[in-house]
């Protein structure tokens, strides 16, 4: 070793002797700790949305932009619609980590059962029943003999159109219900080849824009929507304001009465809190400007929803956006607001360890000293405890012990703080063999 390093302030055999094994126990917990709370969602995530052009698809390449400012990649993964969408979160072999799931879809019980989670309601979603000139339809019940599309098993219409249906004493066998998807219905519709169809979707779907404007077309006046709303806690009370659509030609020609379920974002109970967090604030970047339907600021929110809300999406309700969140990058506030926990406790377990390991140090440099002066009195007590025949010999083995001695301290490697030490060490040495010297000579 070169002479410069034996003789610096510090002993690195002694530092990693005692820091060592703290080092590595604070090394241990803190990655112990960072598994555990594991600060660092994933870099992709799955979005299941809705049929080609739909509302849900549009979203979905909104969401997909907001999140890749943060360098999520979203991948997003079209369906029939709502309960397809909500089949895929309760299969784990799907892939699907999230999902726009209409409410009214499943229920508390079921939705616990299968470990989701809301992230909130995002906006609603009438219920447009259109039909065409000619057929009279004053209330559900004159559904019965009609034909009307609800769209693919895959979308919650056809489920929500027969709780209405029963709730107004319909038979389902009185009613043919067709399972086209929304554009060949459409074309249906304007054709004659069906007498009704039943969108939900928000009102800013192209065909529902189409369909508003479109002569021969009617739009069924849910007359009793508050009625409706009180049966079915999924459901709200919405109108359709009278020129809403165009106010030069006044269309719709009066207000309308509509009753909507809202669109929710649900996740299952295993998505890191951190894209939680994202996905409700896009949520609010997308959902919160006022609409037909709501005023600013109304959505998202944690109401209208029959499935539990995520704790990480009410905190956000509650309490807007994550604090740290407002003065630093996602990646970093994200890592400090779930590691304080972690960070404190270090904290409080360096406090011991720096009144510990640095005392325990310097005793592991003087041990290598002071061991030597239990030596020295063995040397001592051989001669006191000699008999006068015996001294002669027992000082002069005494006295090649103390060469011994000497020369392997000479060796000694030790701290120039510590050199003190040493050179008494040393002195002392010299004390006992002159002690001996002296008791050899009065023999």
């Amino acid at each position: 070793m070169p002479r410069f390093l034996k003789f610096t302030t510090l002993s690195l055999r002694d530092l990693l002797i005692t820091f060592g094994p703290a080092v590595l126990l604070v090394a241990g917990l803190v990655y112990g700790a960072y598994r555990l709370v594991d600060p660092t969602p994933p870099k992709s995530v799955t979005l299941s949305t809705g049929q080609e052009n739909s509302a849900y698809e549009v979203l979905g390449k909104r969401y997909a932009a907001i999140l890749a400012r943060q360098g999520i990649r979203v991948e997003l993964r079209r369906s029939q619609g709502s309960m397809e969408n909500l089949q895929r979160l309760k299969d784990p072999e799907s892939g699907v980590d999230i999902a726009f799931v209409q409410s009214g879809s499943t229920t508390l019980e079921n939705s616990e059962e299968h470990e989701l989670e809301s992230l909130g309601s995002l906006f609603v979603e009438p219920v447009w029943l259109f039909y065409r000139k000619g057929v009279k339809l004053e209330g559900l019940r004159d559904l019965q003999g009609l034909t009307i599309n609800v769209g693919p098993r895959g979308t919650g219409v056809p489920q929500l159109i027969e709780k209405l249906l029963d709730a107004n004493g319909v038979p389902l066998r009185r009613v043919k219900l067709g399972e086209m998807e929304n554009t060949p219905a459409t074309m249906a519709l304007l054709s004659g080849e069906i007498d009704a169809l039943v969108f939900s979707s928000s009102a800013e779907g192209l065909l529902i824009q189409m369909l508003l404007q479109t002569p021969g077309v009617k739009l069924f006046n849910f007359s009793q929507a508050e009625a409706y709303a009180r049966r079915f806690s999924f459901l709200s009370a919405v109108t359709l304001p009278r020129g809403i659509v165009d106010l030069g030609r006044g269309l719709p020609a009066r207000n309308y009465q509509l009753i909507a379920p809202t669109a929710t974002l649900v996740a299952r109970s295993d998505l890191h809190p951190a894209l939680v967090d994202l996905f409700v604030q896009a949520a609010a970047e997308v959902h919160g400007s006022p609409g037909w339907f709501q005023r600013r600021g109304e959505f998202p929110t944690a109401n209208f929803s029959e499935i539990p809300v995520a704790d990480a999406a009410e905190k956000y309700y509650k309490n807007g956006p994550p604090l740290l969140q407002r003065y630093m990058s996602f990646w970093l506030a994200n890592f400090v607001e779930r590691m304080w926990l972690v960070l404190v406790a270090l904290g409080a377990l360096l406090v011991p360890l720096s009144r510990i390991v640095p005392p325990l140090y310097v005793w592991k440099v003087r041990s290598r000293i002071y061991r030597w002066y239990g030596q020295l009195r063995n040397a001592e007590l051989a001669v006191e405890e000699a008999t006068a025949d015996e001294r002669a010999q027992v000082c002069e083995v005494q006295m090649k012990r103390l060469d011994e001695i000497e020369e392997r301290v000479n060796r000694l490697t030790i701290p120039l703080s510590f050199a003190e030490e040493l050179y008494g060490l040393r002195s002392h040495i010299n004390f006992v063999r002159k002690r001996i010297q002296w008791m050899m000579g009065t023999r």
